[in-house]
């Protein structure tokens, strides 16, 4: 076993290979050193040993570093053992606990909201949310949570056409000038709220989980019967039940180590 002084070397390793995997590609040895405060001998030495270990490459005519082969197989493991379900799932039912309303865990898949978890209460309420159903995501409150945070060169790349803007009700965003609308506003809101958009009767309110670069990686929503009657929504954002949907979300970015996206600031508490 490695003794207690192997520990600060693992950890300027480790430093290394976040500083190379946040660059869009190689880098000099001497950004390395200046990124990390390190003395340029430290690090040549940091670098020839995760070069021998595979998770770094040397490109000697380029006097460059990039990651390694080992790099993307850890990456892919990771996928293969993604713990976003996993970490949600107890989050998701304490929620449910508190608020008495189904909750569920979305991801963007495209242009739609891609539901991986459901959470009913006690009394659950028959849903179309369910897992594995796919919804447009500019009517869903999971959905536009994580819009309201993507470029709006994304946005548009998924909504190119009136075509894209897929209706189930009477309700909701029918053009990219009027999602762009709605997006900046629950952005300044700080959650997304759906009013009859999905189903009639029903309304979700939704917050963003974030990941380390600060994106949306996903949404947690509550949904809950809401009849509202006539053509437009109630204007009704339920601020009590988002603020404990966001608590929700906040903690899942904290497990999963991403970094706030209001803050800048990782969430690692």
């Amino acid at each position: 076993m490695g003794s207690s002084s192997d520990v600060p070397a693992l950890r300027r390793g480790l430093e290394v290979l976040r500083v190379l995997a946040a660059r869009p590609g190689p880098v000099a040895a001497g950004v390395i050193a200046q990124a990390l405060e390190l003395p340029r001998s430290t690090t040549y030495h940091l670098l020839a040993e995760l070069t021998a270990a595979g998770f770094v490459t040397h490109l000697p005519e380029e006097k460059r570093y990039g990651l390694g082969v080992a790099a993307f197989e850890l990456g892919s493991a990771y996928l293969r053992h993604d713990p976003l379900e996993r970490l949600a799932g107890p989050l998701l039912r304490r929620l449910v606990d508190r608020v008495g309303r189904n909750a569920h865990l979305g991801v963007l898949h495209g242009n739609e909201s891609l539901y991986l978890i459901k959470e009913r209460p006690s009394q659950p309420q028959t849903l179309v949310t369910d897992v594995g159903v796919r919804l447009p995501a500019q009517l869903t409150a999971s959905g536009r949570a994580m819009l309201a945070h993507l470029p709006a060169a994304q946005v548009r790349a998924l909504f190119p056409s009136a075509e894209s803007f897929v209706l189930r009700t009477d309700r909701g965003p029918r053009t990219l000038p009027g999602l762009r609308r709605a997006l900046a506003a629950e952005r300044r809101l700080g959650w997304a709220v759906e009013d009859g958009h999905v189903t009639t009767g029903f309304a979700s309110v939704a917050c963003p989980v974030f990941d380390h670069n600060g994106r949306p990686r996903a949404a947690i929503s509550v949904t809950f019967r809401h009849p509202c009657d006539g053509e437009t929504p109630c204007g009704r954002t339920w601020p009590d039940l988002a603020e404990q949907v966001r608590h929700t979300a906040d903690e899942l970015t904290r497990r999963i180590r991403g970094r706030s996206h209001a803050t800048g600031e990782d969430c690692q508490a």
